[in-house]
């Protein structure tokens, strides 16, 4: 009963632990894409300068990191060797401000719903990346869960009543590089033994660090769905995008996709869990064993000395 109950609580908590972090994301992802469609909408502010936001987020995230460590010294700077900086955390850099780059840009040409549709392709393109890079183990349930999800976004894509070639490529560039960029940085933080003090983050790219340290890659991108429903709801009841039944049937079979993947996910942890339980027990009752077999032959030794 103890063990028992210790394992279901062990299993809460990292559960908690994760929504906490996904909805803290979404806060502020929201928040961000509300704020760069109104500057860059047609119809709204007109500011026909992605590429300018671009560079004022990266030099901001820049300069703050550049003083909380060199100027205010709250951390010491992460020591790594030149080739793990320039194989990983320049192209995690390059496909960041990419990625920005083409998603601003899309919102000249796209509604908010129709991009938060193309959005949401992003697990099979992170699967697909996890897998070549032998991060994500192939599993043809877990590909046929992903392309059901995208079967239901491509359905709710059909309804689109504002399409827009060039804003769909790209949009479909952004998540091409964001999905990239996440599966290397799960690559950094759990593969190759780095670890960042979450200080050195802007409140943006905090969450999205301790989101895929925690879960993975993949998780973070599926979660992301529930966001996009806000966003489409958003974009509907507040912007006066329109939003047909086709769209919202298609996103109804993305939810189920992303509901059985999160079935699945919490299986996996409670078995992984359980696992390691078994493990770590096993281990000390080997400790006792070789520590009682040791008295034992103490004991022995001495009253045969006797």
């Amino acid at each position: 009963m103890g063990k028992g109950g210790s394992l279901c609580h062990s299993v809460l908590r990292k559960i908690l632990l994760s929504y906490t972090y996904v909805a803290i994301w979404i806060f502020l992802s929201f928040t961000v894409i509300v704020y760069n469609k109104y500057i860059l909408d047609k119809k709204m502010y007109n500011w026909p300068f992605p590429i300018s936001l671009t560079i004022m987020h990266m030099s901001f995230c820049a300069s703050l990191a550049f003083l909380l460590i060199n100027v205010f010294k709250f951390v010491e700077p992460v020591s790594m060797s030149s080739h793990l900086y320039l194989s990983s955390v320049v192209p995690i850099g390059a496909l960041y401000s990419l990625g920005l780059w083409f998603s601003n840009s899309a919102y000249i040409y796209l509604s908010v719903s129709f991009i938060q549709m193309l959005k949401a392709l992003m697990p099979v393109a992170v699967y697909s990346i996890g897998v070549l890079l032998k991060k994500e183990p192939f599993k043809p349930n877990t590909m046929l869960n992903m392309l059901s999800i995208s079967l239901g976004v491509a359905i709710a894509a059909y309804g689109e009543a504002r399409f827009d070639t060039w804003g769909v490529i790209l949009q479909l560039g952004a998540v091409a590089f964001e999905a990239t960029r996440l599966v290397i940085i799960q690559i950094l933080l759990t593969s190759k033994g780095i670890t960042l003090n979450p200080i050195t983050l802007n409140p943006m790219d905090l969450p999205v660090f301790l989101l895929v340290g925690k879960t993975s890659a993949l998780t973070m991108n599926v979660a992301g769905v529930v966001k996009d429903w806000l966003l489409i709801a958003f974009s509907w009841s507040v912007i006066k995008d329109t939003v047909t039944p086709i769209n919202l049937f298609g996103y109804g079979l993305a939810f189920l996709g992303v509901a059985y993947y999160n079935h699945s996910k919490l299986q996996a942890l409670k078995v992984k869990e359980a696992q390691k339980t078994t493990t770590e027990a096993g281990e000390e009752a080997g400790r006792l064993l070789k520590d009682t077999q040791g008295q034992e032959t103490g004991t022995s030794n001495t009253e045969s000395q006797n």
